[in-house]
């Protein structure tokens, strides 16, 4: 799905997406990221939403969101409760939903002004060669 285009002066937003690609102001990533409307961290490790790990969360955590966005691909899938128990216990709101929702719902959000950090999960997937 394609966005309108964002001012890219005004933090980060999500312009388009699809099954193996994130595109941030513009420019397209195809692997798994974090992003908040003032930092994007594309080194992300998960793969999956099997691969979720605590110290994954932990790097959410470090922006100190008010709430926080996963999405794990084309469908919804709930990691463990312990992976991310750290945030619910700091007051931190997590939703979980699948990939689409979770880029729309952000960009609404960081529209508002809301301190929002969305993680998103994508299955590495590398460029076609032209």
């Amino acid at each position: 799905m394609k966005f309108s285009q964002a001012d890219p002066t005004e933090g980060y937003f999500i312009t388009r997406y699809d099954d193996e690609t994130i595109q941030v102001n513009g420019k397209n990533f195809y692997t798994s990221l974090i992003i908040s409307s003032r930092q994007l961290k594309t080194d992300w490790p998960p793969r999956s939403p099997q691969m979720l790990r605590a110290e994954d969360f932990a790097a959410i955590a470090e922006l100190k969101p008010e709430l926080v966005l996963l999405g794990t691909g084309q469908s919804l899938v709930f990691p463990p409760v312990e992976t991310y128990a750290r945030l619910i216990k700091q007051g931190v709101g997590v939703e979980i939903m699948d990939t689409g929702a979770a880029c729309r719902t952000y960009n609404i959000l960081v529209s508002e002004g809301r301190h929002v950090v969305c993680g998103l999960i994508l299955h590495e997937k590398k460029p076609d060669s032209l």
